[in-house]
């Protein structure tokens, strides 16, 4: 791709038009460039077995609804054998279907179902760690220090007299220490083991040869089912720095106050880099265009690039999009820092608002004031969001996300507008965040909500009995995709009209200028191709220069030349 420095005083005041991000034919037949992907949480998509917990062949049954959105990909969540401990993210084995899903030969009709619609499957990858009752787990677990089996993961002796104290001080992103203890055979306390999640989700010891070669069986296993790609779980984890040394900073190993990300000796190391380089030549063995797509939550944006470089992964989601604030300069900002940070690895910018781990776009944009837990989910006790006005930020981001040049994400309910279930009784909440906290953070379930269907059926068709396993807010009838379909003001239709003309107008693999001579702090405004986009996220009507509205975020925001707050729009310019 090709990069131009915006001239002027900078992409925040406004500058002359001059493209910040350039489209290029050099890579149109890489469709992974401009794609639309679909993330499937499949416990919460459709569940036909009755059971309350979604399935593979809920989704393959509804593969004509996800082909009316025009998407290239569909992104499963995990679906292999799992205790479930941590919604399948714990795997107890990576080349089999957990019988709460299906089966292989679900898997197979899937692949088959989204091939003939021209849907791609890609899964989800957990190189990072796996469930405490995967056998080499268990291996390890019954066989001595220093064995090749307690090779497989990081297994040390503990400090202190006796080893009572852990090996070190790092924190579990889900709370409390991210060691636990043995007990040997013959129930002496024994070494620790690293689990930076929970305590059932061991890590593996990626400096063992024996881990690459494992999981290069794992990738041929899938790829030789005919997956499209991996988007790989955690993928800045997987090398920890030698000695292990202590940590101060976050747990996330995001930057804070005197601990910049960069520093962080359990993530982004250098030598994680070989690893992708290897599964990219496996990957480039076989035909078809198969992706990898990084879960690396990396700042600043230009070390997060280094993981798209042409011999590494493909694609890799863009976290300081997805956590913009509802401020144009703002949000124009990490575009711009986007678009350049990719452009110049030549790797595609994607753009996100909302997945399984995060509160949904519609409400975090429906909160007025900044909240304590926004990022750890919203409970009955908190201030709730503005639910119309989550609703239309939502409609409008989406608009200009899918305008925008790169590849687009999607979290299943989005296109229908479903907000977090935000008042959800504690009682059924099972993230692990949630309980090894003690409930100080409540987790990311109120994301996790079981999808309506019909709106007149009990839990709204999710379930053929009716069951789900967690609870359906009562006033999600209105949202079903039945009642959505018929209604062509729909989050639903919108979605689908843009999405449309996303594709007719070749926007993903477009170009993008910022459009001059607006209020840099309410509005973003740019051009790709004929197309100019415009969001208000001001307090007043904005005027629009003339062309032929092609879609706006809601009936009537476009209205005698002038766009209401909170609405966008997209014109065609002659």
């Amino acid at each position: 791709m090709l990069s131009h420095l915006i001239s002027g005083t900078g992409a925040e005041t406004g500058p002359s038009l001059v493209p910040l991000h350039a489209a290029s034919s050099e890579h149109d037949r890489q469709w992974w460039r401009s794609s639309v992907i679909y993330q499937v949480y499949p416990r919460s998509f459709r569940d036909l077995s009755g059971n309350g917990v979604g399935d593979l062949p809920g989704i393959t049954a509804e593969m004509s609804s996800l082909a009316e959105l025009d998407i290239d990909a569909l992104w499963l969540s995990p679906f292999y054998t799992s205790p479930q401990n941590d919604a399948g993210y714990d795997v107890a084995d990576y080349c089999a279907v957990d019988p709460l899903f299906g089966t292989l030969e679900d898997f197979d009709a899937l692949v088959a179902k989204a091939s003939g619609h021209g849907i791609r499957i890609i899964v989800d990858l957990v190189p990072n760690h796996c469930s405490s009752e995967h056998a080499l787990f268990q291996a390890a677990l019954h066989s001595p220090a220093d064995s090749p089996e307690r090779d497989m993961f990081i297994f040390r002796d503990g400090a202190g007299e006796n080893g009572v104290l852990p090996p070190n001080n790092w924190q579990s992103h889900f709370g409390g220490s991210a060691w636990t203890r043995t007990t040997n055979t013959d129930g002496a306390a024994g070494q620790w083991y690293l689990h930076l999640f929970d305590s059932s989700q061991p890590d593996f010891n990626w400096d063992n040869p024996a881990v690459r070669a494992e999981f290069e069986r794992v990738l041929r296993f899938w790829l030789d089912r005919g997956v499209g790609g991996f988007r790989v779980d955690v993928a800045h984890a997987l090398v920890k720095k030698s000695g292990l040394p202590d940590w101060g900073g976050r747990a996330d190993g995001g930057s804070s106050e005197g601990f910049p990300g960069h520093e962080a000796p359990m993530f982004g190391q250098a030598e994680v880099h070989d690893i992708y380089r290897s599964w990219r030549r496996l990957l480039d063995s076989y035909d078809g265009d198969r992706v990898l797509c990084a879960e690396a939550t990396i700042d600043p944006l230009d070390r997060l690039s280094d993981w798209v470089r042409p011999d590494e992964m493909h694609q890799t989601f863009n976290f300081a999009y997805l956590h913009h604030p509802w401020h144009a300069g703002a949000l124009r900002h990490v575009i711009s820092s986007s678009l350049e940070a990719f452009d110049k690895v030549g790797a595609p910018t994607t753009w996100v608002l909302s997945n399984h781990d995060v509160v949904r776009h519609a409400t975090r944009f429906g909160l007025e004031d900044q909240q304590e837990r926004p990022g750890d989910g919203l409970g009955p006790e908190d201030p709730q969001p503005n639910h119309a006005l989550g609703l239309s930020r939502a409609r409008a981001a989406t608009l200009l996300m899918l305008a925008l040049p790169g590849g687009v994400y999607l979290y299943q309910g989005e296109e229908l507008g479903l907000p977090d279930h935000t008042t959800m009784p504690h009682d059924f909440r099972q993230d692990p965040t949630y309980h090894r906290t003690g409930g100080a953070r409540l987790g990311r379930d109120g994301c996790r909500i079981p999808l309506p269907w019909y709106s007149a059926a009990d839990s709204f068709g999710f379930s053929s009995t009716g069951s789900a396993w967690l609870p359906q807010p009562a006033d999600w009838a209105s949202l079903a995709r039945d009642v959505q379909r018929e209604d062509p003001n729909s989050t639903l239709n919108l979605y689908r009209s843009a999405l449309a003309v996303r594709r007719e107008y070749a926007l993903g693999a477009g170009s993008l200028a910022w459009w001059p001579d607006v209020d840099p702090d309410a509005v973003v405004a740019f051009l790709n191709g004929t197309v100019l986009t415009v969001l208000n996220m001001g307090t007043e009507p904005m005027s629009l220069p003339s062309g032929e509205v092609l879609v706006t975020s809601e009936a009537g925001a476009a209205a005698d030349g002038f766009l209401l707050p909170n609405h966008a729009v997209w014109l065609r310019l002659s």
